[in-house]
């Protein structure tokens, strides 16, 4: 039960539509698939107030390509280990057309077994997400199940109401929408960035290729003028010299305009997972990475975000020397945090951590960057990010 039907009933259903409202508000701000999971799966839980929730996506071999999960912990999760099979409750749900409703899920009999760190469920509510478009008439006509949301609650908590139901089944129809949308939208990107990678190609064929050709002829002739006519040669290593200070700067143009691909292919969050999980198998430190609130932020403010998280990463393990380094993501701030040999903060500044980069970034995204260390006693870096906007403050505007 959702804390707004304690209100009265007129005070409840306005305070249900902003929440309905904000929820298919944050599902269509985003245009990554992974992140438009993590936003469908968080809103259904707190919509219907459910102990957990997940949201799947099946592949073609009997698997999900996607399951999310919210109300379990990272810890737990990894613990229940891989990714679940079409079996038992969750194919019947991707079979049905219809949601289905239990009171206790382990007394139906489609129910078959969890792992052994799952936790103990009772109460169910499962929603197919159908692929559904208008047909030539006035019907609309659901061609296929792209995905399933599933919600439960502890043994012994209450069930789903039929208006859970609903309310479920309203979100499905917007998260099915967004799901399509977002396919699209990657697709595109796939085929942007081919594009791009194909333009910056010929950029540095046409301009840096060719600066560094003229300057290998350059000092080609400088080397057979060295013998018999020092000064032409001097002049000649003075054009070498600046035929190489604008093939740098040509490179650099080309480099900032680089965007990280994985950040158009799986969006931040999974980005910044897959970066600790690669640091984690390569390094002898131990490396967590725990997403607590999903992080709504613009194209550039993902970059800046990923550069800033990666700094700091790189300081943890060449200059402290930590033995375990956690990386927790929030909605409004991103941290982290080492056991290393810390350092002075006052001393910061002249020890080349690159502090100053990564102040410049959080400044640029709005917000700012929080320094906690001191020798001894390890580093927690913390980038506070603007605070989102209230779905309720917009309405007014």
């Amino acid at each position: 039960m959702t804390a707004s039907e304690n209100a009265d009933p007129a005070q409840a259903a306005t305070a249900l539509l902003h929440e309905v409202s904000a929820a298919v508000g944050a599902i269509t701000r985003h245009l990554s698939v992974h992140q438009v999971l993590e936003v469908i799966v968080s809103s259904a839980r707190r919509l219907v107030g459910a102990d957990y929730a997940a949201i799947g996506i099946p592949d073609d071999e009997g698997g999900f390509a996607e399951f999310i999960t919210d109300g379990i912990g990272e810890e737990q999760r990894l613990a229940i280990g891989p990714l679940p099979r079409q079996h038992g409750m969750l194919a019947a749900i991707l079979a049905e057309s219809e949601p289905i409703r239990l009171d206790d899920l382990r007394r139906d009999p489609r129910f078959q077994w969890w792992p052994k760190a799952h936790p103990t469920m009772a109460a169910l509510l499962g929603v197919p997400i159908r692929d559904c478009a208008p047909d030539l008439g006035t019907r609309t006509e659901c061609l296929r199940t792209i995905g399933i949301v599933v919600l439960t609650n502890d043994l012994g908590k209450p069930g789903f109401s039929e208006s859970d139901t609903e309310l479920i089944e309203l979100l499905a129809s917007h998260a099915a929408i967004a799901i399509t949308n977002a396919r699209l939208y990657e697709r595109s990107r796939e085929l942007t960035v081919v594009e791009e990678r194909n333009r910056l190609a010929r950029e540095l064929h046409d301009a840096v290729m060719q600066r560094l050709f003229s300057l290998r002829l350059s000092a080609r002739a400088a080397r057979k003028l060295a013998p018999t006519d020092p000064e032409a040669a001097a002049d000649r290593l003075g054009e070498v010299e600046t035929l190489a200070a604008e093939a740098i700067a040509e490179l650099r143009a080309v480099i900032v305009e680089l965007r990280p691909a994985d950040l158009d292919a799986h969006g931040l969050v999974e980005t910044l997972r897959r970066h600790v999980t690669l640091l984690d198998r390569l390094h002898d430190t131990e490396v967590t990475f725990e997403v607590r609130s999903p992080v709504d932020l613009s194209r550039d403010g993902e970059v800046e975000v990923l550069r800033l998280v990666q700094e700091a990463l790189s300081n943890a393990f060449r200059h402290a020397r930590a033995r375990h380094v956690a990386v927790t993501v929030e909605t409004e701030r991103i941290t982290i945090a080492d056991d290393g040999s810390g350092f002075d903060a006052a001393e910061a500044a002249t020890r080349g951590l690159g502090l100053l980069s990564m102040r410049e970034r959080a400044k640029a995204l709005g917000g700012d960057l929080v320094l906690q260390t001191a020798p001894g006693e390890g580093t927690v870096v913390t980038l506070e990010l603007e605070d989102p906007a209230d779905p309720e403050e917009a309405d007014r505007d």
